[in-house]
């Protein structure tokens, strides 16, 4: 409802921000306040711009988080809360004031089960559900496969020459389309990935760099079988000089946003002995460029 004497404060929440509409003739009483006697939240956030001579109204325009807005978030909604100060300036007599200030509380409610983008609007921000899928666990998963990819291989024991196929996946049931990466993968000859002597052997945010080693065919497999799946093979090792026999493998796996372009933090990057060129997955080749100065 706009502005007006009896409804002298109107209020749009919108996608993004607040939009507060101020009658001048904020009491009801035909004395008009001014602009400047006017601010928003407890950043005292001016008007939008100087309303033009005999105008009756003054506008707010802020985002959710602007101007010292609070927000709390209750089982079923998001609320942000603000508040309209009206602080008269003396004029004449300045030892005198004719009206009292004033503080209007605003809150805006967003439901936190629907989403909140509107059908005439197309909005600029992430919808509501990838905020919520940013607060929840992902279940994320790596395992060792067979050689065809069909099923997890029963057995973890190797013998040297063979290949270790691994399939990194996200689940991503209730969420945005996301694309998983693996973003560096260390092995160890005992439990704990601070242990001591380690290799890695995917590194700098998704380089397969045990590959370039002369004796190693290492890979991605490209392409995916789907954005959440990431599948790698690497010829089987052993450290040297260690008597023990047992590998761990231990992996940090990540997610963007399906149709956020892959970037040198961001990718899945092979050394092609043919070429003597990094390759990525997906993605321009210059997102590897960095694979080859060992920094990402």
């Amino acid at each position: 409802q706009a502005a007006a004497p009896l409804h002298p404060v109107a209020v749009q929440c919108q996608e993004a921000q607040v939009v507060v509409e101020v009658h001048r003739d904020l009491f009801g009483t035909g004395r008009l306040v001014r602009a400047a006697e006017l601010s928003l939240g407890s950043a005292a956030c001016p008007p939008v711009a100087q309303s033009p001579a005999g105008a009756t109204t003054v506008t707010f325009l802020a985002g959710l988080h602007q101007c010292g807005s609070t927000l709390r978030v209750t089982p079923d909604a998001l609320v942000y809360s603000t508040s309209l100060n009206y602080k008269p300036v003396p004029t004449g007599n300045p030892l005198i004031v004719r009206s009292s200030s004033a503080t209007i509380p605003i809150q805006c409610h967003y439901p936190r089960r629907h989403n909140v983008s509107s059908n005439g609007v197309k909005p600029t921000w992430a919808p509501f559900h990838s905020t919520l899928s940013k607060e929840e666990k992902l279940p994320f998963s790596l395992r060792l496969m067979n050689g065809d990819w069909s099923a997890e291989r029963v057995s973890t024991v190797f013998q040297l020459g063979e290949v270790l196929h691994f399939q990194a996946a996200v689940s991503t049931e209730n969420h945005v389309p996301l694309r998983l990466f693996v973003d560096n993968c260390v092995a160890t000859p005992t439990l704990g990935r601070s242990s001591s002597p380690q290799y890695a052997f995917i590194d700098f945010s998704g380089c397969l760099v045990d590959g370039q080693l002369d004796d190693a065919t290492s890979t991605f497999i490209s392409p995916r079988p789907s954005p959440g799946v990431l599948q790698f093979a690497v010829d089987a090792f052993q450290f040297a000089g260690v008597s023990s026999h047992l590998i761990y493998i231990t992996c940090h796996l990540k997610v963007s946003l399906a149709d956020q372009a892959p970037d040198p933090l961001n990718k899945a990057c092979s050394f092609n002995k043919a070429s003597s060129l990094w390759a990525p997955v997906e993605g321009t080749r210059d997102v590897c460029s960095c694979c080859e100065r060992r920094s990402c």
